[in-house]
């Protein structure tokens, strides 16, 4: 419980109507959206409309040892918004305005609590566009993907966050709020603190304001959808489309296991016999466009692809790509908990860390869906399970750890865009060694030394 002068001068700074203490509220901050997760309780939520009122609320919880969880739309995957220690959760979805788009600069300007597809759709209307687009981009708020630095289904050619943030305003862990990076194209002044805080998952400050590189949106697209009949040749395909110097904009896999589930979910058009599936799209110039898909097309066939449909039109388009993205909420459908990690490797292993994963399931008698977005090295293992089930959970987190060992041994990452937070936590010193932690933790301490800025997440204190 917090002492009642903490709770008065929360109410003082926000107002009564924006710091939520009812047992009911405080219920549905307690999780987010990672599975098989503990649920913490805050003991208070909190709703600040302006940069000032964050930096108020920040002195206040230094006064009195409060930690702080940030918090957007709370769709990350990695336990990076769930209150371990109590405290108080600090949402930032009030401040949701699109402060600028600048077609001469082309940057964005946006407060952390705007939807990525608002973002996108405003963009659009100056024939631009913001590449970033994650799985969860119609609920997903800027401030949490620029936390997690989320990919996405275009990160093949185009990069992920990092890539696209050129500026950041700051609340620190003492109140005091700094900028840093800007309009420009070139910025080398001082340390790229902008590339420190993307991706910290708000253990080192807390984002108010973020300045985003757009680009010209792409002329023309063409999307596929090439069948195999078996993994390993979906595979060798994805590695050869990157050999032969093509970057499509996209290159996702789906194996059986989803392939049957996400049919069975949106009903477009899936074959359900198929042992994987590749789903492609090029974009750029007209010209460019026509020349890759063609190329595209000829590799799939050469690697023993024995179906190609190319869509015809928008809707055909939008129905393959509604279908990837429903893979998940699809096998969320079939047991009560689904496991979803983000192993990547580089894109020369995928058939390996494929094989590898069919391996793990069948050793530990576990159905392993895979998914993701093949064309980057950035798998989405999902172990189908049910957490209530004590033995079977046993063999999951087996077979979880089998996963990231096996992602590690081929060159690869604990994490492609999900983070650390408390799912990944234990692993790092397997990717990093102890003296990467120890240096991880001394950039924290440096920032935050009384650990109140999502404690618990990424690192500990000793």
């Amino acid at each position: 419980m917090l002492a009642r002068e903490v709770l008065e001068e929360l109410v003082r700074v926000l107002g009564r109507e924006n710091v939520l203490t009812e047992q009911e509220d405080l219920l549905t901050y307690a999780y987010d959206a990672t599975a098989a997760m503990k649920h913490h309780k805050p003991d208070v939520v909190v709703a600040p409309l302006s940069t000032e009122q964050v930096a108020d609320v920040v002195k206040i919880a230094l006064r009195y040892h409060v930690p702080i969880y940030t918090r957007g739309s709370g769709t990350n995957l990695s336990g990076g918004t769930i209150p371990v220690e109590g405290g108080m959760v600090l949402s930032m979805l009030h401040l949701n305005k699109i402060l600028e788009v600048d077609q001469d600069n082309l940057t964005a300007t946006v407060q952390p609590g705007v939807i990525i597809q608002a973002l996108n759709d405003e963009a659009a209307k100056h024939g631009l566009l913001y590449p970033p687009d994650p799985g969860t981009v119609t609920t997903a708020t800027m401030g949490g993907s620029v936390s997690e630095c989320s990919g996405g289904l275009r990160g093949l050619k185009y990069g992920v966050t990092k890539h696209y943030i050129m500026g950041l305003q700051m609340v620190l862990a003492n109140g005091e709020v700094t900028r840093w990076g800007g309009k420009t194209v070139k910025n080398v002044t001082g340390y790229d603190l902008v590339a420190l805080f993307t991706g910290a998952e708000g253990t080192l400050g807390i984002i108010t304001e973020i300045i985003v590189k757009l680009i010209p949106a792409p002329e023309a697209r063409k999307s596929m959808l090439a069948v195999f009949d078996d993994v390993d040749k979906a595979g060798r395909a994805i590695a050869a489309i990157i050999r032969n110097k093509v970057i499509p904009a996209t290159l996702e896999i789906l194996d059986n296991v989803t392939i049957q589930t996400v049919e069975n979910f949106v009903h477009a058009g899936l074959p359900m016999d198929a042992e994987a599936v590749l789903l492609c799209e090029v974009d750029g110039y007209k010209e460019v466009v026509q020349r890759e898909a063609v190329l595209v097309e000829r590799i799939m066939k050469e690697e023993g692809a024995v179906q190609l449909k190319i869509a015809k039109d928008d809707k055909e388009r939008d129905l393959l790509w509604l279908a990837r993205r429903s893979a998940l909420p699809a096998l969320a459908q079939k047991r009560p908990t689904t496991v979803l990690e983000d192993a990547t490797v580089p894109r020369s292993k995928i058939p390996d860390m494929l094989k590898a994963i069919r391996r793990i399931a069948t050793k530990y008698n576990l159905q392993i869906a895979t998914f993701g977005h093949a064309g980057d090295g950035n798998l989405h293992p999902t172990i189908i399970t049910d957490e209530r089930d004590a033995e079977e959970m046993k063999r999951v987190h087996l077979a979880v750890d089998e996963i990231f060992e096996t992602a590690l041994a081929l060159g690869g990452t604990l994490s492609g865009e999900h983070g650390i937070g408390i799912a990944k936590m234990k692993y790092l010193n397997r990717e990093f060694g102890e003296a990467g932690v120890a240096a991880l933790k001394r950039i924290k301490e440096a920032l935050d030394p009384n650990y109140l800025l999502n404690p618990g997440k990424i690192v500990r204190r000793d």
